[in-house]
């Protein structure tokens, strides 16, 4: 099988991760962006030389490549940490990594660490074994923190390539004291060990996995940066309030519940808001439900079970009849805009309903005819064997 196409090289070679097209979040297209500069002719002398690198669990950082590597997006490398050394794969390079650290307001200066060289198999092939730590660290952690009766709950582990330091990943609603913890830890790996505390969308984020949608986890695949989601996004948008269905994998409110959130505010401008019902000479007439985008709101009597589609501009001129103190007669004219757009919303009703009607009276008459002739078959059947 061919290799990525964002992986491969100008002369057919697989170049980069070499993954040979088995791209899974969890591998080398977690977190991925697309660079529209990699095709464009830039200047050489310009070159910017600060390439964005990629860890576990999709988290980024940036790295300067003073010895001027001929890298490839995709490519594992040994980059330069405190106190030791890890390797990384170079995810972005050239200008868009320039417009990334101005995103993310971090400075060019002498803070960030650089690139030693290219990974070479025996360092790749280390740096395998030092991952297969990672999952029975794992397990005996959660261990350890269950005797300690802490209230963390702990998700992931990464080490660094050096096999001199494990980063601890968890998630908890309150400050943890996990200084015998650490003790514990650095006694039973033998390594320095660093907590880092993340939140539940992060977590999900680092796990991955399939969403209600049926897709990967927005948090795994490209969003980075996480907003503040409250419920009243899913009252705009009409949506019911039911926990289970707005809440995703972490445990909050989706944070697909923002993407369509300024539409709905926009096309909200024009629907009116109704602090009391609406008074006519037929009697009070109460707001069921609203279809933002066709402008259409639903009223019914307190006395009736039917729904009545009313035009915006209607609602608004009854609004003001209202409060002049006058009642229409009914919520209804020959001019009102929205009482063609009921009958095409019930004109699909009244077909499969009739469809069915007419389906469900055919299987009644099939039957019907085929009692009777059973009844007529029982019948002659007793007669002959009488005349016998």
């Amino acid at each position: 099988m061919a290799g990525c196409s964002a992986c491969s090289s100008g002369d057919g070679k697989v170049a980069g991760c070499k993954n040979n097209g088995g791209c899974l979040t969890g591998g080398c297209n977690k977190m991925n962006v697309f660079d529209w500069l990699s095709n464009m002719d830039l200047p050489v002398v310009d070159k910017f030389n600060v390439v964005e690198v990629r860890f576990k669990g999709g988290r980024k950082d940036f790295f300067r490549n003073s010895e001027n590597l001929q890298l490839t997006t995709g490519d594992a490398i040994v980059v330069d940490v405190p106190n030791g050394h890890h390797i990384g794969y170079v995810s972005l390079q050239g200008e868009l990594v320039r417009l990334q650290m101005q995103k993310k307001k971090i400075a060019d200066d002498d803070e960030i660490k650089k690139i030693y060289r290219i990974a070479h198999q025996k360092d790749l092939e280390k740096y395998d074994e030092v991952c297969k730590r990672e999952m029975p660290t794992l397990y005996k952690t959660r261990q350890i923190i269950n005797d300690l009766k802490l209230d963390m709950k702990l998700s992931d582990v990464e080490y660094q390539a050096d096999n001199s330091k494990a980063t601890f990943y968890y998630s908890a609603d309150d400050r943890v004291d996990f200084r015998e913890l650490i003790k514990l830890l650095a006694a039973e790996f033998k390594i320095r060990v660093e907590m880092r505390q993340i939140s539940l969308r992060q977590e999900a984020g680092r796990l991955g996995g399939i969403g209600s949608c049926g897709r990967e986890l927005c948090c795994s695949t490209w969003l980075s940066d996480f907003k503040s989601v409250s419920t009243s996004a899913a009252r705009y948008q009409n949506l019911s309030l039911n926990p289970s269905k707005l809440s995703g994998q972490c445990g909050r409110l989706k944070c697909c519940l923002n993407y369509e959130l300024e539409t709905y505010m926009e096309a909200l401008k024009d629907i009116p808001e109704l602090e009391k019902p609406l008074i006519t000479e037929k009697g009070v007439a109460k707001l069921q439900k609203t279809d933002i985008f066709r402008k259409v709101m639903w009223f019914g009597y307190d006395d009736e079970n039917t729904w009545h589609p009313i035009g915006v501009r209607r609602v608004n001129e009854i609004i003001k009849l209202n409060k002049a103190g006058k009642k229409p007669a009914s919520l209804l004219e020959d001019d009102v805009p929205g009482k063609d757009d009921h009958v095409a919303l019930n004109s699909d009703l009244e077909k499969m309903d009739r469809k069915f009607k007419s389906k469900t009276g055919n299987k009644k008459k099939k039957s019907r005819n085929k009692k009777r002739k059973n009844f007529r078959n029982r019948k002659k059947n007793n007669q002959s064997n009488q005349s016998k």
